[in-house]
């Protein structure tokens, strides 16, 4: 294609010549001049005498047009309009592969509406089922805070034991004086401000409960505090509570070693002066009634109703 674009070229250039020394030779020279040869031409002369000569130039201008419109056709069928200008070879090859770019379907881009669509139905899908979970997980651990849950019984608990004390009326006491009662025991000291009323006013009303069910339980106090817990004070403070409150206190070592044989933790804190604080467990011990043995023990998360109710079923589930 680019030869017959350039022997075309070649041949518009010769008649275009050839055109302007006619003109001159009819403008300058005699008409006695017959023939005009085309320097440097590969074409044979041609004559150009006035309208002779230009038809004959005329016509063979034309003859080429043709010629050069039916080869081009020929050799690029998808083209429809002639060759107009002397083109490049580099300009029609890039024209040759626009066409047959313009074949080619065009693709979509990365990113579909589609694909679109589905990255945010999932992004939200995720996002929901995190915010359940989160939810779920939030309410089994208020579930689990605020309700007490029956384990699988694996043996008892080393809980309890011997000890030597003083009850509220002044009279030594043990833990054989308990035997053949259901007793409900709780450590505390008669100078706390608040946790210790709390529980024993809980323990108070869970006891009248239990009592409306036809089951008779001992509510036990010993004190963490022996060195202001004497015989009078704990007296004068388990009436303020319950008249079948029995208020035990003793010695430093005889506290030590009932605390001990009840695992139950207390330390003095923010001392001033004879005024201070005893850090202590917040536990109530079930007992049985056979050598006041270890039955179960509840938290402070339980109420009333959740204590009373818990005491009761241990009970039914031990005559059984």
């Amino acid at each position: 294609m680019a030869t017959i674009i350039s022997r075309s070229a070649k041949h518009f250039h010769y008649a275009n010549r050839s055109l302007s020394l006619h003109w001159l030779r009819l403008h300058s020279l005699s008409p006695s001049s017959c023939v005009i040869e085309g320097a440097n031409l590969h074409d044979p002369p041609f004559p150009l005498h006035s309208g002779l000569g230009i038809n004959f130039l005329a016509t063979y201008i034309r003859r080429l047009n043709s010629t050069a419109s039916t080869t081009a056709d020929s050799q690029n069928p998808a083209s429809e309009k002639p060759v107009e200008s002397n083109s490049s070879e580099g300009n029609k090859s890039g024209k040759s592969n626009q066409g047959q770019d313009a074949g080619k379907p065009v693709r979509g881009g990365p990113v579909s509406w589609l694909s679109f669509l589905l990255l945010v139905a999932t992004g939200a899908g995720l996002v929901f089922y995190y915010d359940r979970e989160k939810k779920r997980h939030i309410e089994e651990i208020n579930k689990a805070s605020t309700e007490v849950k029956q384990g699988p019984s694996v043996g008892k608990a080393a809980i309890g034991g011997p000890f030597k004390l003083v009850n509220h009326d002044g009279k030594q006491v043990t833990e054989k004086d308990f035997f053949g009662k259901w007793t409900l025991v709780y450590f505390g000291f008669t100078h706390c401000p608040d946790i210790c009323p709390d529980e024993l006013q809980k323990l108070a009303a869970a006891v009248d409960k239990i009592k409306k069910a036809g089951i008779k339980i001992v509510p036990v106090f010993i004190s963490v505090d022996p060195e202001r817990d004497t015989v009078e004070q704990v007296r004068e403070y388990v009436k303020e509570f319950h008249p079948d409150l029995v208020g035990l206190t003793g010695t430093t070592d005889e506290i030590r070693n009932v605390a001990r044989a009840y695992r139950v933790y207390y330390m003095k804190t923010e001392e001033e002066d004879s005024d201070y604080l005893v850090d202590h467990s917040i536990v109530m011990y079930l007992m049985g009634p056979e050598k006041m043995e270890f039955v179960k023990f509840f938290g402070k998360n339980n109420d009333v109703d959740s204590l009373a109710d818990g005491v009761i079923k241990e009970i039914k589930q031990y005559k059984k």
